[in-house]
Formats: structure tokens, sequence, C-alpha cells
């Protein structure tokens, strides 16, 4: 029960890597605060967990709006006091285009998500945690964030801003006693996806498997455990860090 009365405040938190990390979590007693576009879904997600009503909270937001960020973070601090651990996860593929036919509408979407929800998240937790002078956040980024990839100019773009910002935060906050790390997944077994596939078509999850050398998806749990990890004491000496998680794929570039 290493996480026995910590407080982990997950984002993306009925997704699959979420709900994967939110799993591990609660297994070694943390109390969990699900943020989600669905309050069903978390809920859901917290009772299939068997959270009791004192060990969750589940909470609406979306993250692209500032107010609704600083909102769930004040619901988690009235219930339970502070946060012990954000895994920042909250992230969305946006529409598959050439950079020349990429519209100001899906850049701006997958912007608000994957860039202003990660950095509205940092803001408005880390002055939670620079009060309690501890905690650990994990953005979650992505291979894209480190490579490029045709037709995913915006999400590419996006995550690549997560690297950046993970990386800033960590030295700003080095001797506070806090710990900012970003995971960078290749492709994993997830709804983002199966709806990738669908827009590439017939053969697109072979060809994408074939580009990993384990010849393979991740598994949403293989994910959760990097996160569980990083979040823990055990890698109380990292910070900055950039961790890819992808059966060697960018061991190849």
């Amino acid at each position: 029960m290493e996480f026995a009365g910590k407080v982990v405040l997950i984002t993306g938190g009925s997704g699959g890597i979420g709900s994967a990390a939110a799993k591990i979590f609660a297994e070694n007693g943390a109390r969990l605060v699900l943020v989600g576009t669905s309050k069903e879904k978390t809920e859901v997600k917290a009772k299939e967990l068997g959270l009791k009503d004192g060990e969750y909270l589940a909470l609406v937001a979306d993250v692209s709006r500032e107010e609704d960020v600083k909102a769930y973070v004040e619901a988690t601090v009235e219930k339970f006091g502070r946060i012990d651990v954000f895994f920042n996860n909250a992230g969305l593929e946006g529409s598959v285009a050439r950079t020349a036919e990429i519209t100001s509408e899906n850049m701006q979407k997958v912007y608000g998500v994957n860039l202003m929800g990660v950095h509205y998240g940092l803001k408005h937790v880390l002055k939670v945690m620079l009060k309690q002078k501890n905690g650990s956040i994990i953005n979650t980024a992505s291979l894209a964030g480190l490579r490029g990839f045709p037709g995913m100019g915006a999400y590419v773009a996006s995550k690549h801003a997560v690297v950046g910002l993970t990386r800033s935060a960590a030295l700003e906050v080095a001797l506070e006693g806090i710990r900012v790390n970003a995971v960078c997944p290749a492709p994993v077994e997830t709804r983002m996806m199966e709806s990738i596939e669908k827009v590439f078509g017939e053969g697109a999850r072979e060809s994408f498997e074939k580009g990993v050398p384990m010849n393979r998806y991740a598994k949403p749990e293989e994910i959760a455990q990097l996160v569980y990890f990083l979040a823990s004491d055990k890698a109380s000496f990292i910070t900055g860090g950039i961790y890819t998680i992808d059966g060697g794929q960018s061991a190849k570039s």
C-alpha cells in the first residue's frame, strides 16, 4: 500500500491510460480524483475500482478552459486537503490532415486540450504543491513529442510543447520538493489509436505495428506502470525526465 492516504489526481481519468493508472494507484491505497468529460463514466470507473465515497472524487471538466481546471483543483483540495500526485493526462488526437490543410479550428481544438490543458493543470496544481513543499507531476506527452508524423501536425506540435513545459517546470521547482516528468508512449491499445486507424484505412494497424521493433502496441497498463514508478518515492531523484515507452521505436532514429 505504497500510496496509502495519498491523493492522486488524474485527468482523462476514464480513458484507457487514465483508467489503468487509476487502477494501480487504487490498488496501492491512494485516494483518487478522476477528471473526465463525463461524470457518469468517471463514477463508474471509481465504483469498478471498489472505491468508497470518501476515497474518491469524480469530476467533469473541459481542460481547455482555465476556469474548469481551477475548479477541479479547488474541489480536490476542498475534499482531501492536498494533491500528492498529478497525472496530467487528458489529450486528443484531432483530425488527420497534411500541414497545408490543417484547419484553424482543428489546431485550436488540439492545442486547447493538449497544450493549454496541460499548462493550466501545471499552473494550478503547482500552486498547491508549492505550499505543501512536495509532490510529483507526470505529464502525458507522446513519441510524437519527439519526432514528426505525417498528417498529425497539430498533435505533434502540441506534444512537443508538453515536453518543453515539462522540462521548464521541472527546473523551476527542483528545489521546492516537487518533481515533474513526462511519459512518451508510442501506439497504445486505446480509443485514440482506433480512431487514427480508421482514418488511415485498411492495414493501418499492421503498418503501425511494423514500425515498432516489438511489433505490437503497448497496453495501457504498461504505460500506467511507468507513471506509477515516476510518482513513487523510488523515483525521488528523477525530475525533468522525458521517458519514451515505445517498444524500441525511438531507438531506430
